[in-house]
């Protein structure tokens, strides 16, 4: 990691917005993302009590991706088709890979969503991601490529090399790399990682 780049990612952002996302200016930005309330619906549909529930569980993974300002347009109907048109077997899987991910072992959940999600051609980073990210917004990562790509060459994180094709073990590198840039910043830029991440796409 170039930990010069970063403190001067750092310094520039907060000379335009000295309290970090807590100035004025981010807040009135921040309001479109309407993280609190997306939050809440995800921390709410995905207790763990709610996995029992196959139908209204996975219409309240549509809403996630439906209402995420993080997620293309373009891939938003397509998921929505796609999960609406699972069949029982395919249901159950989509949720025990999401419950692996969310409260169990986590690899298992992320692979097992992978699994279920290629042969419908939905399983990219974002749609794979956006739920973990708003259920657990300080420990996970959402993963845009655009950005991901961006962070990883501007700076510098090394051994991190993107790949279009989800996997588990750059997920969990990305997520590493993260948290550790995060401690070397002022808390104000990451009140989640979301939005940390919207200061590092800032900064490239």
């Amino acid at each position: 990691m170039n930990r010069e780049k970063l403190r001067d990612a750092e310094e520039r952002f907060l000379a335009l917005y000295p309290m970090g996302f807590w100035d004025p200016a981010m807040l009135t930005l921040g309001k479109k993302h309407k993280m609190a309330q997306m939050i809440a619906l995800a921390q709410d549909s995905f207790a763990e009590e709610k996995f029992s529930d196959l139908l209204t569980l996975a219409e309240n993974l549509v809403k996630i991706v439906s209402r995420s300002s993080m997620v293309s347009i373009f891939e938003k109907p397509k998921f929505r088709e796609g999960v609406f048109a699972m069949d029982s077997q395919q249901l159950q899987a989509l949720a025990n890979g999401l419950r692996g991910f969310l409260h169990g072992n986590q690899q298992e959940g992320f692979e097992k969503l992978v699994a279920t999600l290629r042969p419908l051609k939905l399983a990219k980073w974002s749609l794979l991601t956006v739920a973990p990210n708003y259920y657990r917004p300080m420990d996970e990562v959402f993963i845009k490529p655009t950005t991901v790509k961006g962070v990883i060459a501007h700076f510098e994180l090394a051994g991190l090399t993107y790949s279009p094709q989800p996997t588990w073990a750059f997920y969990a590198a990305y997520r590493q790399a993260i948290q550790e840039m995060k401690a070397l910043v002022a808390p104000s830029l990451s009140p989640s990682n979301a939005a940390f991440g919207g200061f590092l796409m800032m900064s490239i």
